[in-house]
């Protein structure tokens, strides 16, 4: 943890991606739509939101319980590939997400992708992008526990740690939409801004909200940081 003589830097984002850099989940309430329908069930814009955030394999086991008679693995699969053609035809960028990141590429601030969406998918819509804005890419696939289990973000913030040993959660700041994924990131520690957008999320204490990232810069985030510093350092000068 960074001591109290010297003030945090904002050194990385990690960036959800379904809902908060770009706008699939219309995307993949259709596919899910489609392969209930498909096996004689129904499926209601309740019951998807009810999956926004969640890890596939959980999401899965949701449509197989509507009916969906197949292997979780194969459900996986059908339902990536179907998001997988819209966004080769269109990706569907959030408002102010592409300026956001060029703007702390810019400024020097590494970016990580944290999702739980799998490799295939988020690799489209990074080679969208154009320039390198992430340095990696945490997905569904390459974790064991899904959001809302806080390993993902944890990964990332490792791995951001093997170029750079002295940063620590507290230089790094979550960009997240859904309940799974706010849950994920404020129990790794990372301080977390919540974008609400298929789904209304919570007041959770300790989490910033933004409406959107629309006139958001890189000095906005940074002071998050520097006000949670402050913050930090007051509730310590009281004990």
């Amino acid at each position: 943890m960074p001591s109290s003589s010297s003030q945090p830097l904002l050194k990385a984002v990690l960036w959800d991606m379904d809902g908060t850099l770009v706008d699939t989940e219309p995307y993949w309430i259709a596919a899910e739509r489609a392969l209930v329908e498909a096996h004689g069930g129904t499926w209601s814009h309740q019951q998807a939101m009810q999956l926004v955030g969640q890890s596939l394999l959980h999401s899965a086991a949701v449509l197989q319980s509507a009916g969906v008679r197949l292997e979780a693995r194969e459900i996986v699969d059908t339902l990536s590939a179907q998001v997988i053609t819209h966004v080769r035809n269109e990706v569907p960028w959030r408002p102010g997400a592409r300026e956001l990141l060029d703007e702390l590429h810019e400024a020097g601030i590494r970016c990580a992708l944290v999702t739980m969406s799998e490799g295939p998918l988020a690799g489209v819509i990074v080679e969208s992008l154009r320039k390198p804005y992430f340095e990696f890419l945490v997905t569904g696939d390459t974790v064991t526990n899904g959001k809302p289990h806080p390993e993902a973000y944890l990964t990332a913030v490792e791995r951001l740690r093997l170029d750079d040993p002295s940063l620590t959660i507290d230089h790094c700041v979550a960009l997240e939409d859904s309940i799974p994924g706010a849950t994920a990131a404020l129990a790794s520690g990372v301080l977390t801004v919540g974008i609400p957008h298929q789904v209304p999320l919570p007041g959770y204490p300790g989490m910033v909200m933004w409406e959107t990232l629309v006139g958001r810069s890189a000095a906005d985030v940074r002071q998050l940081v520097a006000d949670r510093f402050a913050t930090g350092n007051l509730l310590e000068g009281a004990n």
